[in-house]
């Protein structure tokens, strides 16, 4: 089956952090770019970070310095590292597989003030 799979999200207070994971099936994992988007309430679907499959990583402004991207092609997983939340980053996350254009589902990440 031709799926991604994000697990991780939750309720966590300003200052915590999360790790959010986002399993691949059905896809040559090893040769996709893999990112992390986000979509806040009201508001478009931004890209959060990008990982290529040599592990090169690029990161939106915002969350430079306290989210870091990884991922395992051993185990056909990406992973998004989140430290030092803030209510602004409360949104749906996102997990996309670029080249084969797969999206998954979503996880809700919220964080208290």
């Amino acid at each position: 089956q031709v799926q991604l799979v994000e697990s991780g999200g939750g309720l966590v207070q300003a200052g915590g952090s999360l790790r959010l994971s986002c399993a691949a099936s059905g896809i040559i994992f090893s040769f996709d770019t893999m990112g992390w988007y986000r979509q806040a309430p009201g508001k478009q679907r931004d890209l959060v970070a990008t990982i290529t499959p040599g592990g090169s990583s690029n990161y939106a402004e915002s969350v430079k310095g306290r989210f870091t991207i990884s991922r395992d092609n051993a185990k056909n997983t990406v992973y998004l590292q989140m430290n030092s939340l803030e209510p602004e980053d409360t949104a749906v996350y996102y997990c996309r597989a670029v080249i084969s254009g797969l999206w998954g589902q979503g996880t809700q990440v919220t964080v208290s003030s």
